[in-house]
């Protein structure tokens, strides 16, 4: 089953949430300590142990709440940023797919002028 997140804003916390956080809670944090508004963006939240992720959007008259869990391996974060960070929907795909999506996007598209 494949399913497309599209938002026009993507959105990561930096640090560690309380996983006992739920929409009111993680609505809180994104309204009040990040100075954000829900509408139009996806927010990603993740646990100590980096092994699970929720993702908080507003959809027209309420709130979703997605929880993705990895059962052998960690999600790749950055470290580096401070608060939020932004990443586009094809680095939000790769991160829900448990993959490496920092070094992916480090991999440019080569282009030659000549291919001998």
């Amino acid at each position: 089953m494949q399913i497309q997140l599209s938002a026009p804003a993507i959105w990561i916390a930096n640090q560690p949430v309380d996983f006992r956080k739920a929409i009111n809670g993680l609505s809180e944090l994104v309204v009040n300590h990040f100075e954000h508004r829900l509408e139009n963006a996806i927010y990603i939240f993740h646990n100590r142990a980096k092994n699970k992720l929720k993702l908080l959007a507003y959809h027209r008259n309420g709130s979703i709440l997605i929880y993705k869990t990895l059962d052998k391996k960690k999600f790749t974060l950055q470290e580096n940023q401070q608060g939020l960070y932004e990443i586009n929907e094809k680095q939000l795909s790769w991160l829900l797919a448990g993959l490496d999506w920092v070094e992916m996007s480090a991999n440019h598209e080569l282009a030659y002028d000549d291919y001998y």
